[in-house]
């Protein structure tokens, strides 16, 4: 069992991935953006982070900079968009080595992929 934080503005949405997520063992903590986020982890440790681009106060990619830079963290970390400039978006979180995952999701290929990640990461954890 995986501990995922979701950071998701829209409420539906964060209701779908919180229910198929917890269907499939994992706990999930939720955050409406990305200052929240933050704060949650600063108490919690997670094994992956699943992160909107959009979303009010702190957008995805600024979250993914905070996670990287300024808490050092090596989380795993998805950042899900409905935005058209999908390139120019995979160009910029190229350096941090992280997965861009288009929206609208298909729930049950979103959990096989957050396995995959999360059985990745523990994976070179082990190799370490």
């Amino acid at each position: 069992m995986a501990k995922i934080l979701i950071v998701e503005d829209e409420v539906h949405i964060m209701r779908v991935m919180t229910l198929w997520i917890g269907r499939h063992g994992h706990e999930v903590l939720e955050a409406n953006n990305g200052a929240v986020a933050l704060e949650i982890l600063k108490d919690h440790a997670v094994d992956l982070i699943i992160s909107d681009m959009n979303m009010p106060k702190m957008d995805g990619l600024a979250l993914l900079r905070a996670v990287r830079t300024e808490r050092s963290l090596n989380t795993p970390f998805m950042l899900m968009t409905a935005r058209c400039d999908q390139e120019d978006l995979r160009n910029k979180m190229e350096p941090f080595g992280v997965q861009l995952y288009a929206k609208p999701f298909v729930p049950s290929r979103l959990v096989a992929n957050i396995e995959r990640l999360i059985g990745a990461h523990k994976s070179e954890e082990v190799a370490h």
